[in-house]
């Protein structure tokens, strides 16, 4: 008897056999496979993926009689190659090899220097039984989707990769879960994965969209641009029918975006039986408030937030969180299967290159879904190639439909934009009713050019308004200006930076709302982080020449609502005298100063936008794929396949910071989760519930913190958890004062 899987009893009663297991991989892996359709080439991932077991000496290692370390994934690889070569599918088979071999490493590459699926094929195996023959009931034939359609465009490779990962997904996702049911079962526990399906509650949640929108049309005033919005929202929903793609939706501030493609979701996913929606954010400090919308118009149940900062917050299963169990919560993260996915940019497009198995299990839920990233104009540039390529390969060939939503919408589109997506007609992909118009009819400031402003002219500014914003470029610079209107004697003042911690920048901006909504005095010195989605509304806004782009979203802070003249609304761009921008943003002002020689009358229009992101793409070109990612899966002769899934996976990050986390456990909960820390908590779960009380800095300044006593590490874990000692050095009004560290502190390790 060969067995997949032993248990504490060594008469071996309650083991799980092989066969079993394979056949059960297989049906889970082929179901998944067939939502694009890879069923075929998923079962027989599924057949063939613990192929190595049966060699002796792995049956002697679950029998505890023999060592570990026995490779079991590589029979398999290296048996659905020679299939491949037999069947005359050599592209296919080799896709299933990766997979197969990367099922518990993660997706290898296919050549270079460390564990190369290449190396691993050279290496000598365990024999195998040749029993295996007899219980292994595979197919290898009619492998590639038969549907699947192939660019024109020299994209093949890309294309062929994506769809190895998508397989991997099926295989690894339905091999955790059988496993996981398997041992469930042995030890008699219960495992609470069951969510509703999207197509069962459609009927349901619709109706639930219609009554809150219903009732927030009555309770609202019958103001223009309420009947805007009430007419803009119509005019997505009525496109709903149009047939799967790539879509736009192009509204400015203020026009109720968010809730339009939300109905559009609904009504589109039951029109085409979709089977998930997935609302993708570029920010974690906006998508508790999406989600939270969401929960108030679809209800708790259908929806799964998932981000940085509530990834396994609990080690509890009998706590709920909206009526749903955190163990719930937790297990649905790994694969997504709940209707409503919130999700962050960084969560849904890094797992899109990744290779780990952790990464990847959700993957094969992205079919057949509406995907809408919100504010789209803010994907990265360095990546901005491959993130266009895989989510359009998503809609060509997994039955997606993805939402560009944005007030400001970049020139994604082919040909204006070289590796753009690919919409024949996109006037007809448009959602929003005449975008142009909706710019008119929407815009609620006037836009003041004020050429160089010193901090005294800002300062003298801002003392003359009882509400306004300052948005500059960098830290340093808002923090001289915070300080420069605190020594001038402004009252109701308030900075917002990334000096500060997550957690204290919430309270901060729930402070600042608080005094807008009452008339309070209320004056922000801000960098960037207050623009793209954060809902605050003041009557003046100042704000640093940047990207257009950037300060289109800074004017949305300015007379959000639309409840004051539109003359008075004044959005002053300036050129800072003390303050050099940030090279990055210097490109940007450079680009920003061409197309304002054209566009000069109508800074913000939807003409200015677009022709503002065809000169940076134009201008930055091979940095849109600065780790050059699109040229990292190569096929060649006799599809054989050079594939770097490790080596991309390891490099692909959609934020390039190069800073250095320093914590803050000023707070409570912080100094409890450090005590936890080293009272055992596993340090993944210290880590990511203390991601809301970091700051981060440049290396060389957490070095001279470290260095004169001011930060120091954990005991015990490297230099993964550096601490904050000396708590003068930060505060909730100016944030982290790293530029103080090299005044002597108390050095250390913690």
């Amino acid at each position: 008897m060969y067995y997949a899987h032993s248990t504490k009893n060594t008469d071996g009663s309650d083991w799980q056999r092989l066969a079993d297991h394979l056949q059960q991989v297989t049906r889970l892996a082929a179901a998944r496979g067939d939502k694009f359709g890879a069923g075929r080439a998923a079962a027989l991932a599924g057949w063939l993926h613990d192929l190595g077991k049966y060699a002796a000496a792995f049956q002697n290692y679950i029998s505890h009689r023999g060592p570990g370390g026995v490779d079991h994934s590589t029979a398999g690889a290296k048996e659905v190659i020679a299939l491949g070569l037999k069947e005359g599918d050599g592209l296919m088979a080799e896709l299933i090899a990766y997979a197969i071999a990367g099922h518990h490493a993660g997706l290898p590459d296919k050549s270079g220097d460390a564990s190369t699926l290449a190396d691993r094929f050279e290496k000598p195996l365990e024999p195998l039984d040749a029993r295996w023959r007899r219980e292994v009931d595979f197919d290898a034939t009619e492998l590639m989707p038969k549907d699947f359609t192939w660019r024109r465009d020299g994209r093949h490779a890309f294309q062929a990769a994506l769809l190895g990962r998508m397989i991997f997904s099926c295989l690894v996702d339905a091999d955790f879960l059988e496993t996981e049911a398997f041992y469930a079962s042995v030890d008699g526990n219960e495992i609470d994965r069951e969510w509703p399906k999207l197509p069962d509650q459609m009927d349901r949640l619709i109706a639930a969209f219609d009554a809150y929108m219903a009732d927030k049309q009555r309770s609202a005033a019958l103001t223009p641009l309420n009947q805007l919005r009430g007419e803009i929202l119509t005019h997505v929903r009525a496109r709903a029918a149009l047939p799967r793609g790539v879509f736009t939706l192009n509204v400015p501030t203020g026009g109720g975006k968010t809730l339009a493609s939300l109905g559009f979701a609904l009504d589109h996913a039951k029109r085409w039986g979709m089977e998930r929606i997935i609302y993708s954010i570029p920010f974690t400090s906006i998508i508790e408030q999406t989600a939270s919308i969401f929960r108030e118009v679809l209800g708790n149940n259908v929806i799964l937030e998932h981000h940085a900062s509530i990834e396994q917050t609990s080690s509890k299963d009998d706590e709920f969180r909206d009526g749903i169990s955190d163990a719930r919560l937790r297990l649905a993260m790994e694969n997504w299967p709940a209707p409503v996915v919130v999700t962050t940019n960084v969560q849904l497009l890094e797992s899109l290159f990744a290779s780990r198995t952790s990464r990847c299990r959700k993957l094969h839920n992205l079919a057949n879904a509406v995907i809408i990233l919100d504010e789209a104009q803010t994907i990265p540039l360095h990546v901005l190639k491959p993130c266009v390529a895989v989510l359009d390969e998503l809609a060509l060939n997994y039955g997606c439909t993805i939402v560009l939503c944005t007030a400001t919408q970049p020139a994604l589109i082919a040909p204006s934009f070289d590796g753009g997506f690919q919409i024949v007609d996109p006037d007809e992909r448009e959602l929003a009713p005449d975008p142009p118009r909706l710019h008119r009819e929407l815009k609620r400031t006037t836009e003041r050019l004020a050429g160089t402003m010193t901090d005294d002219d800002l300062v003298h500014e801002m003392a003359a308004v009882e509400q306004g914003l300052v948005i500059v470029n960098s830290r340093q610079h808002a923090l001289m200006l915070y300080q420069a209107c605190e020594a001038a004697g402004l009252a109701g003042l308030i900075h917002l930076t990334t000096r500060q911690t997550a957690a204290d920048r919430r309270v901060i901006l729930a402070d600042a709302r608080q005094r807008l909504t009452h008339g309070q005095l209320c004056r922000v010195v801000a960098t960037s982080l207050v623009e793209a989605g954060v809902d605050i509304d003041f009557p003046r806004v100042w704000r640093a020449q940047a990207g257009l782009d950037q300060m289109m979203q800074a004017a949305g802070r300015c007379n959000r609502e639309g409840r004051r003249l539109v003359r008075d609304s004044i959005v002053t761009i300036f050129e800072p005298a003390e303050a050099k921008p940030p090279p990055e943003i210097a490109g940007l002002i450079d680009d920003t100063s061409r197309i304002l020689r054209e566009h000069r009358s109508d800074l913000f229009s939807p003409r200015a936008i677009e022709a503002y992101f065809r000169e940076v793409y134009w201008r930055k070109d091979k940095g849109l794929d600065k780790r050059a990612v699109m040229q990292r899966f190569l096929i060649g002769v006799g599809d054989k396949t050079d594939f770097a899934y490790r080596s991309v996976a390891e490099e692909f990050r959609l934020i390039e910071s190069g800073m250095a986390p320093v914590i803050i456990a000023v707070d409570d909960q912080a100094k409890a989760t450090l005590v936890a820390l080293k009272g055992g908590m596993p340090p993944g779960m210290a880590a990511r519930e203390l991601q809301n009380f970091v700051v981060q800095v440049r290396p060389r300044d957490r070095r001279l913190l470290l260095g004169n006593g001011h930060v120091r590490f954990v005991e015990g874990f490297g230099d993964q958890f550096a601490v904050l000692m000396t708590e003068s050095l930060y505060s909730r009004e100016t944030g982290l004062l790293w530029e103080r560290g090299d005044e002597l502190g108390f050095g250390g390790i913690i």
